[in-house]
């Protein structure tokens, strides 16, 4: 697989990457098929994952499984919430931040966390206190690169100014496109990485789930306001879309989908998450999926007459990740 660099500071990574969270969510693999999955993602190409303090389990997990590759693979973690619980709040209090890093340190069987984002912006906490916090582990030889998560773009400057900014993780995709408006420009002026989470819509974007699809009891979409009975109806439009585009290109749509955001900028490194084998299979093989200039500028023609229906989170899970 190709190689992509997060931005100007040197990390040079598989231009795809995986997202582990889902690993530890209900309806995930056994711990053993995960492992097996994870590293089948290495044999496939694929060398950065993400995980998280905040993803229950997961980074003992990602940990165990990459522990015999580690020297093929990139890991990313991240730190600030209180507890490692979202439902909790957020702490970048810098002992804070150093402590969830010893602790990650040890799940995750290494002596290094490659890159370590701000899981989200802490508005009880400078954000020049966070990156000096980071810069202090880097200094130690813990930690090789800062990353952010869902800031803005002042935020982003700011604490650029105190420590470079390797990357930053936000929700980007053809069922989110905000990133668009501020966040894009920002990093490519700076030359900050752009890792978006979420490139397949929580899969909406594969063409698998419309309107009459009933999700399990305990699918955490549930919850998510886009993915409402009737968002899923208001929506379909973009479905239909991207279900269009993969039979001209002879792709599949989360092929598609993915092919859509690599194409995008060369400095964005999606990172799809799955459970099954066959899917990771598919996801890289977004990779040769070629969109022209013309094919580019008729799907964001149409995609400019689309308007997403539903929000992206629900009020209290928003209202709790802004504050502690």
């Amino acid at each position: 697989m190709e190689t992509r660099k997060l931005g100007n500071t040197g990390l040079e990574v598989s231009a795809l990457g995986f997202g582990a969270m889902g690993l530890s969510f209900p309806n995930a693999p056994t711990k053993e098929e995960s492992i097996r999955l994870i590293r089948s993602a290495v044999e496939h190409g694929i060398n950065f994952f993400d995980t998280a303090q905040g993803y229950g389990e997961n980074e003992l997990l990602v940990g165990e499984a990459l522990e015999p590759l580690r020297k093929e693979v990139i890991i990313a973690t991240k730190f600030g919430l209180k507890n490692g619980d979202v439902r909790q709040g957020l702490d970048s209090r810098p002992e804070n931040i150093k402590a969830v890093a010893e602790a990650s340190l040890k799940r995750l069987r290494t002596d290094v966390i490659e890159l370590f984002y701000q899981h989200r912006p802490d508005p009880n906490v400078p954000i020049e206190d966070v990156a000096g916090a980071v810069k202090d582990l880097i200094q130690e030889g813990k930690v090789k690169y800062f990353g952010l998560s869902e800031a803005n773009a002042e935020t982003i400057r700011k604490a650029h100014l105190v420590l470079p900014v390797t990357a930053l993780q936000s929700e980007y995709s053809m069922f989110y496109r905000e990133p668009e408006n501020e966040i894009i420009p920002t990093l490519e002026e700076l030359g900050i990485g752009f890792v978006p989470f979420s490139p397949l819509g929580k899969g909406f974007l594969t063409g698998t789930i419309n309107a009459d699809v009933e999700l399990a009891k305990n699918d955490t979409r549930n919850m998510l306001p886009r993915f409402s009975k009737e968002n899923r109806k208001a929506n379909q439009i973009l479905v239909d879309l991207v279900v269009s585009l993969a039979s001209d290109k002879n792709a599949t749509p989360a092929q598609i989908a993915l092919g859509w955001l690599l194409a995008q900028k060369a400095f964005i490194v999606p990172i799809p998450g799955t459970s099954k084998l066959h899917r990771l299979q598919e996801n890289i093989g977004a990779t040769n999926v070629s969109l022209s200039v013309d094919d580019l500028s008729k799907i964001n023609t149409a995609l400019a007459n689309i308007k997403v229906i539903g929000d992206r989170y629900p009020v209290q899970i928003r209202d709790a990740a802004e504050s502690k």
